[in-house]
């Protein structure tokens, strides 16, 4: 009896003393807590260059990472189909999920049910309005829309016209690339006309946004696309069949600035067919996406400010935030071989 009670004593400091070691160390995951367990993947769509390229990423990282998937399952840019993929990863025994929700205001009551059940969610790209949340790793969408205005206001010296093809408003992306972009324009460039014409995120209904606007106002110089992966083919369509497709020295040339950083914007650029893009790092969106997942697992807490990636960590209401860095990408720096456009 003795001997039993020795071995049950040094069993439980052993067992306290790894779990400490989890919460605190700043490691990927450690070797505690449910760390061995699997990640369960949820993609958002299939119609994007740039989501179809961050899938591509997901099973490589998980390998750098060392950590097993569930899934890949597919939302198709709905929030039931998301809710139920949800429930069918958790179901079949993923400790932790790694989520692109593109209805942000909706996603929040299963967040928080996901929380009651001890299951960690790491929101990729987008930021859930409400709801807990372990990490969103996305960039600052905000200044998408600024560096884009900035872009286009100087290209046009002040005047003009611009069309703009908003995302979804019922996104967060949607709502900060459109916020920041509207108050730049109105702050440093009133002498711009911004046409804004909503997408939710769908190529069709930017295509013909630019057909009709282009009739109304065949003087539009500038076009701001909020995600290159579903506007540009649409946008270079139109432009080509009226003739507009001709490089900046041209008069006719209208100035395009996308975000997404694919590689179809990069040789667009290289063309002289688009001016410039922000660079959403999908790589490092699937990397960071499934380490903060094997870092929730392992119960590691975040910290806010600089991380070790070049990234800054901010704390939200619900959780906290990768902020990590997108540049914008023009002629000058297109062949640059950080970029992940340039690697896949």
């Amino acid at each position: 009896m003795k001997i039993t009670r020795v071995v049950l004593t040094l069993s439980l400091a052993t067992a306290l003393a790894l779990g400490a070691c989890s919460k605190d160390s700043p490691d990927q995951g450690g070797s505690s807590g449910q760390s061995d367990g699997s990640i369960g993947v949820d993609l958002p769509r299939a119609d994007s260059d740039f989501w179809n390229a961050y899938a591509d990423y997901v099973p490589s990282k998980a390998s750098e990472l060392g950590v097993r998937l569930t899934g890949p399952t597919n939302s198709q840019n709905d929030i039931q189909k998301l809710i139920g993929n949800v429930d069918s990863l958790a179901a079949q025994g993923a400790k932790a999920l790694v989520i692109a929700p593109q209805d942000t205001g909706a996603i929040g009551p299963k967040l928080d049910e996901l929380s009651g059940k001890g299951i960690p969610v790491v929101s990729v790209d987008t930021r859930p309005d409400s709801g807990k949340i372990y990490m969103v790793v996305r960039a600052d969408n905000r200044a998408y829309g600024q560096k884009a205005c900035e872009f286009l206001g100087e290209k046009l010296g002040g005047k003009g016209k611009v069309i703009e093809f908003q995302g979804a408003l019922s996104s967060i992306n949607g709502r900060d690339r459109s916020e920041a972009f509207k108050e730049c324009m109105t702050g440093k460039f009133p002498g711009i006309t911004v046409f804004e014409e909503p997408t939710d995120w769908e190529g069709a209904k930017a295509q013909a946004a630019l057909e009709t606007r282009l009739s109304t106002d065949p003087d539009i110089k500038g076009v701001y696309m909020q995600a290159g992966g579903v506007f540009l083919d649409p946008t270079l369509q139109v432009l080509k069949q009226r003739g507009l497709l001709v490089p900046p020295t041209d008069p006719r040339h209208i100035f395009v600035v996308s975000n997404d950083g694919i590689p179809q914007e990069f040789d667009a650029i290289r063309k002289g067919e688009i001016d410039a893009t922000v660079s959403q790092p999908a790589d490092q969106y699937a990397q960071f996406g499934l380490y903060w997942a094997k870092q929730a697992m392992a119960g590691v807490a975040p910290k806010e400010g600089p991380s070790d990636h070049g990234s800054v960590i901010i704390k939200l209401p619900n959780g906290f935030e990768d902020q990590l860095p997108a540049p914008l990408v023009t002629k000058a720096n297109v062949d640059d071989k950080s970029l992940w456009g340039n690697k896949s």
